[in-house]
């Protein structure tokens, strides 16, 4: 069972930048997909990021929400066993606790549902102030 362990999250003002970190107990992108959620209060959990190796190559598709695209970017280093979530342009509303999770790649459908994935970090708080 693979265990996931994010970092990097914190208080920025708006228009700044952030970088989370989830490193994993062994190697992700051989065998999983890769997301990033957050989830705010008395809200459900939402879509941030995806990403996934294309098989058979050493390429991969990503995967972002709306909301974020064009300011984030997830990555991954398959040697350091992490996946990294860079936040460009920070505002208010992305303030949430994120969450960083694995699903199998051979069983993953839908990338962008959080029921899709079976492992789950303990969350990181990102805050971004007006």
């Amino acid at each position: 069972q693979v265990q996931l362990v994010e970092s990097g999250g914190g208080l920025v003002q708006a228009g700044g930048s952030l970088r989370l970190s989830c490193t994993a107990s062994e190697q992700l992108f051989s065998t999983y997909a890769m997301g990033w959620f957050r989830q705010t209060l008395g809200k459900e959990r939402e879509f941030v990021a995806a990403i996934k190796l294309i098989s058979g190559t050493t390429y991969y598709s990503r995967y972002y929400s709306d909301s974020v695209k064009g300011r984030f970017t997830i990555s991954g280093d398959n040697d350091k066993n992490t996946v990294y979530l860079q936040m460009n342009g920070l505002k208010p509303e992305d303030t949430a606790v994120y969450y960083c999770a694995a699903t199998m790649l051979r069983t993953i459908v839908k990338i962008t549902i959080d029921d899709e994935y079976d492992y789950w970090g303990q969350g990181t708080q990102v805050t971004v102030s007006s």
